[in-house]
C-alpha cells in the first residue's frame, strides 16, 4: 500500500489524535429542591406521593412485559426482537397455562374480558337455559315424551333385560303378574308404578327399541342374501315396523274408549307392549336364516303364541283393573267384565296378522 500512494523511500506522516480541549466557562450548580430537608444542599430527586405511585405503576408494568433479550447479530443484517406480553408464548414451548376461576369459569383477563363479566354472563346463559327447557316441558310435555317418563322407561338394569327376555320368550309358568305402586312415605297414598328396575312386569322401551333396531338391520341381512338388497330395504323395514305399532296401539285405545275402559296405563305404556312383538320377530327372521321351511313355520306359531299370552296377561291390569292394586280405584260389573275379555283374546288373537306383516311381508 505503501509502494502505491508514496515514493519508495518515503513513509506517511504519523497519525495525530485530537487534543481535548476543556470548557473555557463553569457549569452552574443546580438549584435547591424546593421543599428539601434542612441542611440539604444542591439537588434533590423529587420523591413526592404522586411519584411514588408513577414508579409503583411503572414497575407493575414491567412485569406485563418479558425482559428484553440482546440484540442478535448475524444472517446478514441486524436484528432486534421486540418485546412481547407476558401472556405470550413462542411456538414450541408448550401451552401457556391459565388459573381456572374457582367457580370454573376461566380467567379470560389476556382476552380483555373481565372475570365478573364473564362470570354474569354465564350465569345468564344457564338461567336462559333452563327457562327455555321450563317453558319446552310445560307447554309441549303433553304432546311429546317428556323427561321424566322417559327416563322411567328406561330405568332398566341387566337383571332386569334378562329376566324380561325370558319371560317374553317363555312366558307360560311366570307368576305374578300385576304390576307394584309405588306409594308415598308420608301419607301412604298411590303416586303411580315402580321403575322397570325394581318391577319386571313394569313396560319398559329399551327392550322395544333395541329390537326394534334388530328387526331393520335382519331385513336388510336376510333380503342380502337371498341377493335383493338395496337401500331402501332399510326405510322399508322402519316403515312397516313403525306402521304395525301405531296400528296395535291405535287398536287398543280404540277398545278402551269404545269398553269405557278407565285405566291409567299411558300411550307409552302400551307401546312398550306392542314392542315386545319385536323380539319374536327377530327369533323369527334368525330361524329363517338356519331353520328349513317347515321348522320355520313352527317357530312362527310358537312365537305368535308366546307373544299373545304375555299381552293377554300383561294387559289384563288395563283392561281389567284391580281396586286392591290399581291407581284409579273403578267397579266392573260382570256385563263389562265379559266385554273386556273378549276384547283381550281379540287383541292376543291380532298379533298373528302382526307377525305376518313384519316377517311375511
Amino acid at each position: 500500500m505503501n509502494s502505491q500512494f508514496y515514493p519508495q523511500g518515503r513513509s506517511p506522516p504519523p497519525l495525530q489524535h485530537p487534543i481535548p480541549t476543556h470548557a473555557h466557562y463553569q457549569i452552574p450548580e443546580p438549584p435547591d429542591t424546593p421543599g428539601a430537608p434542612e441542611g440539604a444542599q444542591g439537588y434533590m430527586r423529587f420523591t413526592s406521593p404522586q411519584a411514588q405511585q408513577s414508579m409503583r405503576a411503572g414497575q407493575g408494568q414491567q412485569g406485563v412485559f418479558m425482559q428484553q433479550p440482546q440484540p442478535q447479530y448475524g444472517g446478514g443484517g441486524f436484528h432486534q426482537p421486540q418485546p412481547q406480553p407476558a401472556g405470550f408464548q413462542a411456538w414450541g414451548n408448550g401451552p401457556q397455562q391459565q388459573q381456572p376461576h374457582p367457580n370454573g369459569i376461566p380467567n379470560l383477563a389476556a382476552f380483555g374480558v373481565d372475570n365478573a363479566t364473564a362470570q354474569m354472563g354465564v350465569q345468564l346463559g344457564k338461567s336462559a337455559m333452563a327457562a327455555g327447557q321450563d317453558y319446552v316441558e310445560k307447554n309441549f310435555g303433553s304432546y311429546f315424551l317428556p323427561v321424566s317418563m322417559m327416563k322411567h322407561q328406561f330405568n332398566v338394569s341387566n337383571s332386569y333385560v334378562l329376566n324380561k327376555l325370558r319371560i317374553v320368550v317363555f312366558p307360560w309358568r311366570h307368576r305374578p303378574w300385576s304390576r307394584k305402586v309405588r306409594r308415598s312415605e308420608a301419607s301412604g297414598q298411590s303416586e303411580g308404578y315402580q321403575p322397570p328396575r325394581e318391577d319386571i312386569n313394569s313396560p319398559d322401551l329399551y327392550i322395544p327399541t333395541m329390537a326394534l333396531v334388530t328387526y331393520v338391520l335382519l331385513t336388510a341381512l336376510v333380503a342380502g342374501m337371498n341377493n335383493r338388497f338395496h337401500p331402501e330395504v332399510l326405510g322399508v323395514g322402519l316403515s312397516k315396523a313403525f306402521a304395525v305399532l301405531i296400528m296395535d296401539v291405535a287398536f287398543v285405545k280404540l277398545g278402551c274408549y269404545t269398553l269405557n275402559i278407565q285405566s291409567s296405563a299411558q300411550v307409552v305404556d302400551l307401546a312398550a307392549y306392542g314392542g315386545y312383538k319385536f323380539v319374536g320377530a327377530v327369533a323369527v327372521l334368525l330361524a329363517s336364516m338356519v331353520l328349513g321351511r317347515k321348522l320355520w313355520w313352527c317357530v312362527f306359531f310358537y312365537f305368535f303364541g308366546a307373544i299373545g299370552f304375555f299381552l293377554l296377561r300383561s294387559l289384563r291390569y288395563v283392561v281389567l283393573p284391580d281396586p286392591n292394586t290399581q291407581v284409579g280405584n273403578s267397579t266392573v260389573t260382570h256385563a263389562q267384565r265379559g266385554w273386556r275379555v273378549r276384547f283381550l283374546f281379540i287383541v292376543a288373537m291380532t298379533q298373528i296378522l302382526y307377525m305376518a306383516i313384519l316377517v311375511l311381508m
